[in-house]
């Protein structure tokens, strides 16, 4: 064959494309998992209580105006009686939250899922309950109205584990619902009427046991209102329409701290009107929640999760395949060797073979002791391998260091999400330094040049 430098490329060529099927299939599997994880998620969240939001104190009530109408003249004279359904609301104007939640992890497999027991402390100030009078729509009507509820609304009720209600000094009990059409879900209290004829200015303070999944929020319904949120959890992700105004997060946990006023929020219009809740900091803008009412909270995560983090190493397995077949083809070009396709084929498999041990034995380790127990048995394999294919083991063990510097690095990638992408470019950089400098005095032409003809036969 007179050109099988170019034959061997396209084998090569050929080996590539199969590893990076090889790679698509072991992403898919990381893929998988990770839909797996999120059915452990939903189905703690079936079982015990899915993420929480607080809505209230508030005061409402239910209320039926009707009036007579007169039709016809006087000897076909009809009178029927016409009637107006509407609700009173009144939000307060300082409420102060202090929520304090201690983490319950919960397992659905090998799946960790991460719930949360959380104490919070409401106080609600209203400087007056006249918004709760009913006013007259047409003249000589008769107007009708149910005892005022107190009520705090959350986004799972089977979450409540106990509920107390504190008004002038005195407990009140608490029933199950909050008689509310657009926020059903919570705890109510009915207040009697004299409540409203006082014209003080009313407080209110509910002592509550919540436990949830995964997120906390609260809906900045009063004309000020100010909440701070701890936890032991040492990696929280603020989220929602507002970031607190003070934070500290360290080892030990977290304390954060919200100041809103109802100038920067339109909560308390749309907790009147009785609109959805946000779900999230951009849940505003998706087609499902168009119009939603704003919140501000805290997620759980876990920074650590190994499907997310094999998922984003998977991503850099043609990289890594590529270099490999670059360093054991400057080998080849370099020391006159012959290294076969299916040799180049074997390396790659056991790149491809790292990243299917790594999702693998983090369902089961710490992450990072799972990446140092897959990248060790990889690059021993491929050194005690390259010993052999490159003809001496002076040549297999730097291989090998090459191939551990890959690990390191991409390990490197994977804990600094802010930089990842300089260090990937300045590390590229680097290895193609490296290519251009150990290659600088090779004459191509005469590398690449068509084998001789040979003698014909006699």
């Amino acid at each position: 064959m007179k050109h099988p430098v170019f034959l061997k490329m396209m084998a090569v060529g050929g080996v590539l494309l199969m590893l990076i099927f090889g790679l698509a299939l072991i992403g898919g599997i990381v893929r998988d998992r990770q839909v797996h994880r999120e059915a452990a998620t939903r189905s703690v969240a079936q079982s015990l209580a899915g993420s929480q939001t607080l809505i209230g104190p508030l005061l409402h009530r239910s209320c039926v105006e009707t009036w007579d109408v007169t039709t016809g003249s006087d000897a076909s004279q009809t009178r029927t009686e016409q009637r107006r359904e509407f609700a009173l609301t009144a939000l307060p104007d300082d409420l102060n939250v202090t929520a304090g939640a201690a983490m319950e992890p919960r397992a659905r497999g090998l799946h960790k899922v991460n719930t949360f027991a959380l104490k919070a402390h409401l106080t609600a100030r209203w400087a007056d309950l006249a918004s709760l009078q009913p006013q007259a729509t047409v003249k000589n009507s008769r107007l009708q109205c149910d005892p005022p509820v107190l009520m705090v609304a959350v986004g799972d009720a089977r979450g409540i584990r106990t509920a107390r209600l504190r008004l002038d000094a005195q407990d009140r009990a608490l029933k199950p619902g909050t008689l509310h059409r657009a926020y059903p879900r919570g705890v109510h209290a009915t207040l009697p009427e004299a409540t409203l004829q006082s014209g003080e200015p009313f407080t209110a303070e509910v002592a509550l046991e919540l436990a949830g999944t995964e997120r906390f929020s609260v809906v900045p319904l009063a004309g000020t209102t100010a909440a701070r949120f701890t936890s032991g959890w040492p990696h929280p992700s603020f989220d929602g329409r507002f970031l607190p105004t003070e934070r500290t997060v360290g080892d030990q946990g977290f304390d954060a701290v919200w100041r809103l006023s109802a100038l920067a929020t339109t909560a308390p219009q749309d907790i009147a009107a009785g609109k959805p809740v946000c779900l999230g900091a951009a849940a505003e803008d998706s087609p499902a929640q168009k119009g939603c009412t704003d919140a501000f909270g805290v997620s759980f995560i876990d920074p650590v999760n190994p499907y997310t983090l094999s998922d984003r190493a998977t991503k850099y397995g043609l990289l890594f395949v590529a270099l490999t077949f670059v360093a054991v083809g400057l080998f080849e070009f370099m020391k006159n060797l012959r290294v076969h396709p299916v040799q180049y084929l074997l390396v790659g498999s056991a790149l491809c073979i790292f990243f299917l041990l790594l999702v693998s034995l983090g369902e089961h380790l710490p992450f990072g002791l799972a990446y140092g127990i897959a990248a060790t048995a990889c690059v021993t394999l491929l050194a005690f391998y390259a010993s052999h294919m490159l003809g001496s083991v002076r040549r297999g063990i730097p291989f090998g260091l090459g191939i551990a510097a890959l690990y390191g690095t991409l390990y490197l990638l994977l804990q600094l999400e802010q930089t990842a992408l300089v260090i990937g470019a300045v590390a590229l950089f680097v290895v193609l330094a490296a290519v251009m400098v150990l290659t600088r005095r090779i004459d191509w032409y005469a590398r690449l040049a068509p084998a001789a003809a040979s003698t014909p036969a006699t």
